[in-house]
């Protein structure tokens, strides 16, 4: 179906499409060309970060970290069970198993009261996944894996610039990893990126990526690496949206705020949370409906032209990941959780549209 209001729409423009043809003009439209390493170099200095290490998509960038960690079979990786999957699947591709975690039930990240009763020998990573653009509690997760002796992993998939006490995430973990698929904050169409302060680190995953050859002995393989590069012409689009990203959560920022002021009479709706010590760029607008009535509103919207998504299911109900535990804050966010329509391009006419048709949906 074509919706009129779509959730997420890329924010297209000049500067796009002059890089892009700038790429394309060159000759150098795969994996090797300067973009490349002016997007590593430009994106890792907005999150605060010394390195870059650009990749084909967030789920690689997941799995290059836990490789270049030395995470494997037998060990273990603390994981939300409030996320994508791909969270989950980039700890399974290298042997290792995820463990679940509940959510927080203020501001819907994993909690970390839960995850200290979670860690045993083999546990050799914290996954923060910042959730639809909130980030998590990095204090005390930090704190956690300090004294546990444990890396912390950042998956900031759906947190571009947002900031946990005035400093932005991604800038916490030894290793976070970004995605700049379509519905992104900002869009390389697909693609992602690993940053961290550790040369040797950054090092190890540019090899991996590179199918484990040696950068100063071309087609000698010293290890088993992965084609996991991204081509010039994907960072030719990156490094023109990253010019406007702070003009782009401004707009999510700007949309979060209409939403919130024309459903705040509806005591049926739970608003997207931000927490004092967070800056939500609110990935997706999310908000809690009543788990009857969610389906029911999804159907209306859809009927007026309206995008709408529910929240994830939990990892730990899906049939890859079955687990007879309860993780009753997930459970409830998921069948009550709605996400609206948030791209940057959206117009005030449209918020108000989609608001009214919410409030029709609720009182129908």
């Amino acid at each position: 179906m074509k919706f009129h209001i779509p959730v997420a729409q890329p924010d297209i423009g000049e500067t796009e499409l002059q890089n892009i043809t700038e790429a394309l003009e060159s000759g150098w439209v795969s994996s090797k060309g300067p973009f490349i390493a002016q997007f590593e170099r430009e994106f890792s200095s907005y999150i605060g970060v010394k390195q870059g290490v650009a990749v084909s998509n967030g789920t690689n960038a997941l799995h290059l970290a836990l490789v270049a960690l030395g995470v494997g079979t037998g060990d273990k990786v603390v994981v939300p069970t409030l996320t994508f999957i791909a969270s989950a699947n980039a700890v399974t591709y290298t042997g290792a198993e995820p463990i679940f975690v509940d959510s927080n039930p203020e501001y819907w990240c994993m909690d970390p009261s839960k995850i200290e009763e979670k860690i045993d020998d083999q546990t050799r990573a914290i996954m923060a996944v910042h959730l639809y653009g909130h980030p998590c509690n990095m204090d005390e997760i930090m704190r956690i894996a300090e004294e546990r002796e444990l890396h912390v992993i950042e998956d900031c998939a759906e947190a571009h610039g947002a900031e946990y006490r005035g400093r932005k995430v991604g800038s916490f973990g030894i290793i976070s990893c970004f995605s700049f698929y379509g519905n992104k904050i900002i869009t390389t169409g697909e693609g992602g990126m690993c940053l961290t302060d550790n040369e040797h680190l950054a090092r190890r995953m540019r090899i991996l990526r590179d199918h484990g050859m040696d950068p100063d002995k071309k087609y000698w393989h010293g290890i088993v690496g992965y084609n996991y590069r991204m081509t010039n012409l994907q960072a030719a689009l990156g490094v023109a949206q990253l010019r406007k990203i702070d003009l782009l959560i401004t707009k999510k920022r700007q949309i979060a705020t209409a939403y919130k002021k024309l459903l705040k009479d509806l005591p049926a709706v739970v608003p997207a949370p931000e927490m004092p010590w967070a800056k939500n760029v609110y990935w997706l607008y999310s908000i809690l409906v009543r788990k009857s009535l969610r389906d029911k509103i999804v159907e209306h919207l859809e009927r007026r032209g309206i995008e709408s998504r529910p929240f994830f299911y939990p990892l730990h109900i899906l049939p890859p990941y079955k687990r007879s535990l309860a993780f009753p804050v997930a459970e409830e966010l998921s069948i009550r959780g709605l996400n609206l329509p948030s791209g940057s391009q959206l117009t005030r006419n449209q918020i108000e549209e989609v608001a009214e048709s919410l409030r029709e949906a609720l009182e129908g």
